[in-house]
């Protein structure tokens, strides 16, 4: 239930008895411009706290000193990270610019904190055989394709049946970040336990259909475009929840894919059990995965497309294991 508080986003004097709350009016504009349910919810929830920073205060009424007070108190007070103190002002600026329909010129003045730059924690092929040794079942699999693919997290959960291409050897990565696909490699090692799994989440899903259900969430408009595919075997989840839910958009209940959460858990526990002493969550098999390719000779190009990066810049941060030991020279104190 959205406990939210109760803000026009007009003025108060008009439309007393039916106030429009200012949150809904946020949720609509983002549904408009079709993004994801992340950025939805990211939003709505910093917009909400601001307000409430501010003493209920409607945004309307409030200027760059509210919305630099705000930032201020999440980066001294709440110590967040410099991209979460991003993620909240690009929540204001959509709140501004495209809910309340104010062009402010000082929008441009409220200043963006400035990211750290920090090198990705990389496992060696040991430390990933081993990890990989901690775990087992469907746990196994989606870490084994996060390392031997290079996808994100949500990327290798959100993969439907359709997009894995068995005899071509590739997946296709559909809406990844930045809303682009792109084309990865399958690893054949990978071949039989995925269509042993393809053949686990197709016993579920005729189940489902036998109950009157199947149906799965479809992108944007293909649900009313194609009203029969959301039941299509081809775009079902290759790994399906065990449980059914309801959606937050629209309240169908639906089978949606496991959470993410059961594999960070999993990755946790089984880095522990493995003796690994670094960091470990699922995106650093993604590390691994990119910083293995360019020590295996592969073109830097080539991976920066497996992994759906924009700019090679991004790729290159991988480079730096390639150098051994700091930057690749000799201590002068082995020298002695």
């Amino acid at each position: 239930m959205d406990r939210s508080p109760t803000v026009s986003a007009t003025p108060l004097s008009q439309d007393r008895d039916r106030p429009v709350k200012l949150l809904d009016q946020v949720r609509a504009a983002i549904r408009v411009r079709h993004y994801s349910i992340r950025t939805e919810q990211a939003y709505v929830d910093w917009i909400r706290r601001f307000i409430l920073f501010h003493g209920k205060r409607h945004p309307a009424e409030m200027g760059v000193e509210h919305v630099t007070a705000f930032l201020s108190y999440l980066a001294v007070e709440r110590g967040v990270s410099a991209s979460t103190q991003n993620q909240a002002k690009a929540a204001l600026l959509f709140l501004y610019k495209e809910v309340l329909q104010q062009n402010l010129p000082w929008l441009a003045e409220v200043v963006a904190a400035r990211a750290s730059r920090r090198l990705p924690v990389v496992l060696t092929q040991r430390e990933v055989r081993d990890l990989l040794l901690q775990m087992n079942g469907t746990m196994w699999l989606v870490a084994s394709l996060l390392y031997g693919t290079g996808m994100r997290l949500l990327e290798c959960l959100r993969l439907r049946v359709k997009d894995i291409e068995f005899t071509r050897r590739e997946i296709m990565v559909r809406e990844g970040k930045g809303n682009k696909d792109r084309v990865t490699v399958l690893p054949e090692n990978l071949l039989v336990p995925l269509q042993e799994q393809l053949q686990k989440a197709r016993v579920l899903h005729h189940k489902d259909l036998g109950g009157g259900l199947g149906e799965v969430y479809l992108p944007d408009a293909l649900a009313v475009k194609y009203p029969a595919a959301a039941r299509a075997w081809g775009w079902q989840y290759v790994f399906p929840s065990p449980v059914l839910s309801d959606d937050p958009r629209t309240g169908k209940r639906r089978r949606h894919h496991i959470y993410e959460q059961s594999i960070q858990k999993a990755v946790a526990a089984a880095a522990k059990r493995a003796g690994i002493a670094k960091p470990c969550t699922p995106h650093v098999l993604r590390h691994s995965f990119a910083t293995h390719m360019l020590q295996a000779g592969y073109d830097i190009r080539t991976v920066q497309e497996l992994l759906g990066h924009s700019d090679v810049k991004t790729t290159m941060i991988y480079t730096h294991v390639l150098n051994k030991g700091g930057r690749g020279v000799l201590s002068p104190l082995d020298s002695l």
